[in-house]
């Protein structure tokens, strides 16, 4: 049997208006986008620290420094596959990964098929191994008076 290891990751960013949002790897049309280093995609990146974490890798942060230019206005969904490359050269594939989006608004439904696509895509696997859906704080904390958007990832990964 095969080494089975287990990682979480969390994000959060704040919601800016005249930023365009990302979520999943998908725009979505919304009247504030995600403030951050990169396109701002609290789900792809938390997925990349799940990754991470459980290959023992560190974060995203230790890769991607929001203090390094390369990674301004960067596509997260590219950092995720970068990220993936460091996770399968230490001899882990993804078994299956499950990516919660907390916030208000926007609703995903109309969108999570295509972020499960885009999302697997990027990690060179089938849609049916990455789970995206979302949760509300009903009105409570940050995400709940819509000042922004968080998200939670966890990753299983196996040793190849």
């Amino acid at each position: 049997m095969s080494e089975l290891r287990i990682g979480l990751g969390v994000d959060a960013h704040a919601l800016e208006p005249g930023v365009q949002l990302v979520l999943g790897g998908v725009r979505i049309d919304h009247p504030q986008g995600l403030a951050g280093h990169s396109d701002g995609d609290v789900i792809a990146h938390a997925l990349t620290d799940a990754l991470l974490g459980a290959a023992g890798l560190g974060d995203i942060g230790s890769l991607f420094p929001s203090d390094d230019e390369r990674w301004r206005d960067a596509d997260s969904l590219e950092l995720l596959v970068d990220a993936y490359e460091h996770v399968r050269a230490a001899g882990y594939t993804l078994v299956n990964a499950d990516c919660v989006l907390v916030g208000e608004e926007p609703l995903i439904a109309p969108h999570r098929e295509e972020m499960r696509r885009r999302l697997a895509a990027a990690l060179g696997i089938d849609a049916e191994r990455v789970n995206v859906r979302a949760t509300t704080t009903d009105g409570l904390g940050f995400t709940g008076r819509g000042d922004g958007l968080a998200a939670q990832a966890v990753a299983l990964l196996a040793g190849t």
